[in-house]
């Protein structure tokens, strides 16, 4: 066995549908079933999905004060009053603030933005920020991705005479802001048919409702937000995100031209991933870091000097960011490996005073990945005694839900079902956290806290061909609600594997199934290749690609996860060193097992960290569970049946035949009865004869071995043949024929030669039939023995 690291959750489809999918639209079958697994089965429906190439966009005044918000930006723009674009400080955040601030100067507005500092200010909307603008003189503020939680600060606002439009996506509270406007896909008296938008597509259509146009120019800075923020990339943010991508690839704009240089990445290459791992990290360096403002400006220069400067400033700020989050990350693990309680701690909640307030959350993310628990990071402010926090979920915890539980010590906090921001006194930390895991405790099984792998299809090696993995492009692009397709391969036999990479930490395979193969790669899985035996059949989770090199282009599967569902025995037959081997057998569940006492001694197993169990007798070896063990062979039994004993009709997970032994019953001489004929006549010519004297002389007479002499010695005394004392053996008188089977000694001596020849000498897929004989319930073994009868 060899257990997922994951629990795969895998999609059915409708095999009806699919074959009638792939006729009308001459799909590859693969592409087909992916379309039926996510809900897409009308024929229009996926035809739209996959090749309109002019998509619609719903109508911007459907948004609620949609219209209310444009006729007050228009006065604005007709009065020159000052506009304040109020952002937020992440890629979402000042992507929303680029196309905000790009629709207002089109339409020759006066307009600045600001974006607070993740420091000094916090998230969002602050009394402060508002009283500055309004003694600069600005009349009207246009909150882009942020503002729906600012209760106070929209009647701070009304005081001051301002007029506050808030344009915003994160979840609405019970209460919401007294603002003039919000433009929200999910207002309560929404009527908007999408209520997925990012921050930076609302902004988005509020340009279209301003421009009186889709603002097509601005799809490349709404796909960076609508990727970088994680929201699902389905209905309009699909379409937002694969125009945008377009159009990054084409981009005439100095600061998304500067940032593929600085990033050494090609701008006619780039795609989701690229948004998601290369800009979006960039954007958002500056923002955690210190100030957002160098990001926003970058999308909006139209100078290559100054736009290249700026996208070296953010790339050497990430540069910066990324070895901090590493310091932090290594020392948030170990403050929760010293207090976790895998039974006990339900929600991770760490903190520390100095740690980097702008980083707590991708951190927060790291710490998901490695306990699978929900977590908040908190930065701890001592004289402010503050704590500001970042928190990230799993499935089955909704984030938002469960902190609105506990407003009452959140003074500030907001965010969606898996990620989650907050404020909280420090006195309030432990509160927290003790709130936080009793809810956990209530809604979260032993199960949930396992990661799920969502499988999209399942598939065959006879699915997977160039022409199948090319259009599966026609899928893109990926992201949540529309993730990377992930296939299942079950039952594949491994023709070659190895582990690859500077420290051996990768995995290389060749799969195989008939006539059919397929490359598999998979990072960081370098250690499972000491965890399958050589005949294992794999199932395997990934994603399809092409692999080219040389100029060959070949299908191949990046592998995220793999298990092996039957029993697997791995032969270390040949005393291969321990200490080669020993440590990778897995801790949980091994038994080390030894049948003779002084194979303790001879193979120093003392300085080994491992428990070993010393099975004497049948009783020891039937009482002793192996069912879903690790178990190991250390040595020989003396007698086969203890092994059967042990193994017969348990499921270990693993068997580890090392069979360490002394003597080779095997190849010494074996007597066929022609030696016993002799020897016998040889003592009835001699009647008695000196073993001890001369049986050395008359074994090497013969051209045997002294055991031999001494083997036969001992089975003519068994079947009372003869006498033996003080090494002098004499013949005795015999009355009855008696059959060589009749002696203990013979019999012991031909087990011991059948159990080499069948545990030592044998082939491997030999000693894998045996065990596998061993392990059949008694009721399979019988009814298979009928058969033969």
């Amino acid at each position: 066995m060899l257990d997922s690291k994951t629990r795969w959750r895998v999609s059915n489809s409708n095999d009806v549908v699919v074959e009638s999918m792939t006729k009308q639209l001459n799909i590859a079958p693969l592409v087909a079933k992916l379309l039926v697994n996510r809900g897409i089965e009308n024929i229009d429906e996926a035809r739209s999905f996959l090749f309109q190439e002019e998509g619609h966009y719903f109508d911007p005044f459907l948004l609620h004060d949609m219209e209310k918000s444009i006729n007050r930006i228009k006065i604005a723009i007709e009065n020159e009053e000052p506009i304040l674009v109020f952002g937020d400080y992440d890629a979402d955040g000042v992507s929303s603030t680029a196309v905000m601030m790009s629709a207002l100067n089109e339409m020759g507005a006066n307009a600045q933005f600001y974006i607070p500092n993740r420091f000094t200010e916090g998230y969002g909307p602050n009394e402060a920020a508002f009283k500055w603008a309004a003694a600069q003189g600005f009349q009207l503020i246009i909150t882009v991705d942020t503002g729906i939680a600012a209760v106070h600060e929209a009647s701070v606002a009304k005081e001051l005479g301002l007029t506050l439009i808030i344009t915003d996506h994160h979840e609405p509270g019970p209460v919401l802001p007294d603002a003039f406007a919000i433009v929200h896909p999910k207002h309560p008296d929404s009527i908007y048919p999408f209520k997925e938008l990012a921050g930076v597509g609302v902004a988005f259509k509020v340009a279209h409702a301003l421009l009186n146009k889709v603002p097509e120019h601005l799809e490349d800075l709404a796909a960076i937000g609508t990727v970088a923020d994680l929201v699902p990339l389905l209905g309009e943010n699909r379409l937002i995100a694969k125009n945008g991508i377009s159009r990054l690839r084409t981009s005439k704009r100095e600061g998304i031209q500067a940032l593929c240089k600085v990033s050494e990445i090609e701008q006619s290459e780039i795609n989701e991933e690229t948004i998601g791992f290369v800009i979006a990290p960039r954007l958002n360096a500056a923002g955690r870091l210190g100030q957002a403002d160098p990001a926003a400006e970058l999308l909006l220069s139209d100078h290559e000097e100054e736009a290249f400067d700026l996208a070296t400033e953010i790339n050497e700020l990430n540069q910066e960011r990324q070895k901090i989050v590493n310091e932090m990350t290594k020392e948030a693990i170990q403050m929760v490996e010293e207090s976790f309680q895998p039974d006990d701690t339900k929600v991770i909640v760490v903190g520390k005073e100095g740690w980097n307030a702008g980083v707590i959350g991708i951190v927060a993310s790291r710490l998901v990945e490695r306990f699978y628990r929900p977590t908040i990071v908190l930065s701890y402010d001592q004289e402010k005694g503050l704590a500001k926090g970042s928190a990230r979920s799993i499935e089955g915890f909704h984030l938002f839900n469960q902190l609105s539980e506990c407003r009452d010590i959140l003074p500030h906090f907001g965010g969606h079902p898996m990620a989650a921001g907050m404020t909280l006194s420090i006195e309030h930390v432990d509160e927290l956290r003790a709130r936080l895991n009793r809810q956990a405790a209530q809604i979260l099984s032993k199960e949930d806290f396992i990661p799920i792998t969502t499988v999209n299809i399942k598939i065959g090696l006879e699915d997977v061909d160039l022409d199948a993995i090319r259009q599966l492009d026609l899928l893109a692009p990926f992201g949540t609600g529309n993730p990377k397709p992930k296939v299942l391969i079950e039952q594949v036999e491994v023709q070659q594997l190895r582990q690859i990479g500077a420290d051996q930490q990768h995995l290389k395979l060749l799969l195989t199934s008939g006539d059919y193969t397929l490359d598999g790669i998979g990072f960081g899985l370098g250690d499972c290749a000491n965890h399958i035996s050589p005949d294992s059949k794999l199932s395997l989770v990934g994603e399809l690609s092409i692999n080219e090199w040389n100029n060959i282009r070949k299908p191949q599967m990046i592998v995220r996860d793999l298990c092996v569902d039957h029993w697997q025995l791995f032969d270390f037959r040949g005393h291969k060193p321990l200490d080669q081997w020993v440590l990778q057998v897995p801790k949980q569940d091994q038994a080390f097992i030894v049948f003779q006492e002084e194979t303790i001694e001879r193979l120093q197993l003392s300085k080994y960290p491992i428990h070993v169990e010393h099975i004497q007798t049948e009783t020891d070896a039937i009482e002793f569970n192996t069912y879903n063990k690790n178990i190991v062979l250390l040595d020989l039994p003396t007698d086969a049946d203890l092994i059967t004993k042990l193994i017969r009709g348990q499921a270990p997970s693993r068997i580890y035949a090392y069979f360490f032994h002394q003597q080779d019953h095997f190849f010494s001489t074996f007597p066929t009865r022609e030696h016993f004929k002799w020897f016998y006549a040889f003592l009835a010519k001699r009647k008695t004869f000196d073993l001890q004297k001369h049986g050395d002389d008359l074994a090497a007479y013969r051209g045997w071995s002294r055991n031999t002499v001494d083997f036969i010695s001992q089975v003519f005394f068994d079947l009372e043949f003869v006498t033996i004392k003080d090494g002098l053996i004499s013949l005795n008188s015999v009355k009855h024929k008696r059959d060589l089977q009749e002696s203990l000694t013979y019999q012991r001596k031909q087990a011991q030669y059948k159990m080499e020849k069948d545990l030592l000498y044998s082939s491997f897929h030999e000693l894998r039939v045996w065990f596998d004989q061993l392990m059949k319930p008694s009721a399979q073994y019988e009814e298979e023995a009928i058969k033969w009868i």
